[in-house]
């Protein structure tokens, strides 16, 4: 009997995975189309499978799936940092850009900016590997004051680390105005752009230095669901049947920081998309973190590549920003959950 109760939810969950991969390679497709240059659908699966002119091979190989996988990656970074920040604050209006995570990763980013005067961002070798890091160390700091400042009585409670996390938002949200306004007008532009949201690090390099951070901390926190689990039941359930919480929620956090400031690092200041996937996954397979964690990535990278394929066909031959099109169907949502639970 207890066999049969299940089944069906496993299958579900089965078939919603399957179904969101099958979207996110009909996406990828229409991804390769788009752009300036046109390449018809049977010429992109040619190319695929390895029948293709050099010219396709080229625009296919070197600029458009390179940007395809990180869009996927990024998505998928954010969509799980947002599941954990929502299941170790027990509140489903956390996100790291709301919360200030996102902003923390930028304001550092953008003082590495200022300082090498925008050299190294775009043309220097090693920018792969410092900007990663340098939006871990903003990640961090603004975590830290965010968990620090909500500290009151040996705990931390969502409405405190929802309120601080905004105001940690704003603080960093002004920190960036004022460097942006020493910039030059040429780095200022490019920050603009960066901050708005916009998949820069189109090519394999930096996709393979993001990948590591993605294959290595999503599953770990998937083996972590458990704990997520018992943590939604409340602290005093938690800490009775022998769960370390501060220690346990502590580790959470941080993965959340690491997953949100690497993909900050190469897809600039992305809101709200760490607070819908992770809803949509809740409302599709309940509230059980081993569905909801592998079903929030998958979410979280075919909403990102379908908005920033969006973005490049909209205003074409111009392209908008992905975080300007997320936000644009991530604001009105988190109003709709603002109006419900507060």
């Amino acid at each position: 009997m207890i066999e049969k109760n299940f089944t069906p939810k496993k299958n579900m969950f089965r078939g919603l995975m399957i179904t969101s991969l099958i979207l996110t390679v009909l996406v990828i497709i229409l991804s390769i189309n788009a752009g300036q240059i046109k390449i018809p659908i049977h010429d992109v699966l040619s190319t695929l499978i390895g029948n293709g002119t050099p010219q396709n091979e080229l625009t296919i190989f070197q600029f458009r799936l390179p940007r395809i996988i990180m869009a996927i990656l990024v998505g998928m970074g954010i969509a799980v940092s947002g599941a954990i920040l929502q299941g170790i604050s027990q509140n489903p209006l956390a996100d790291p850009g709301i919360l200030g995570i996102n902003s923390g990763a930028g304001f550092a980013v953008v003082l590495y900016m200022f300082f090498f005067q925008g050299t190294s961002f775009i043309n220097g070798w090693t920018s792969v590997f410092i900007m990663p890091l340098t939006a871990l160390v903003g990640a961090f700091l603004a975590a830290f004051l965010i968990y620090f400042i909500s500290w009151k009585n040996g705990q931390v409670t969502s409405v405190r680390l929802l309120l601080v996390g905004i105001g940690v938002n704003a603080a960093f949200g002004a920190g960036l105005i004022i460097f942006q306004m020493k910039m030059e007008p040429v780095d200022f532009m490019k920050t603009i752009v960066w901050l708005s949201g916009t998949i820069w690090g189109t090519n394999w390099t930096f996709v393979l230095a993001l990948l590591p951070w993605i294959i290595l901390l999503i599953p770990f926190t998937i083996y972590k669901s458990r704990v997520l689990d018992v943590m939604r039941l409340g602290d005093l359930i938690a800490i009775g049947v022998g769960v370390q919480l501060e220690k346990e929620r502590r580790l959470l956090l941080v993965i959340s920081v690491a997953l949100a400031g690497a993909c900050v690092s190469v897809g600039g200041g992305i809101t709200f998309l760490g607070l819908i996937a992770p809803h949509i996954a809740r409302r599709l397979v309940g509230a059980t973190h081993a569905k909801v964690l592998p079903l929030s990535a998958v979410l979280g990278g075919l909403l990102l590549l379908s908005a920033d394929t969006l973005g490049r066909v909209i205003m074409a031959p111009m392209e908008l920003p992905v975080g300007i099109v997320v936000s644009i169907l991530g604001a009105p949502y988190f109003i709709y959950l603002l109006m419900r639970k507060v």
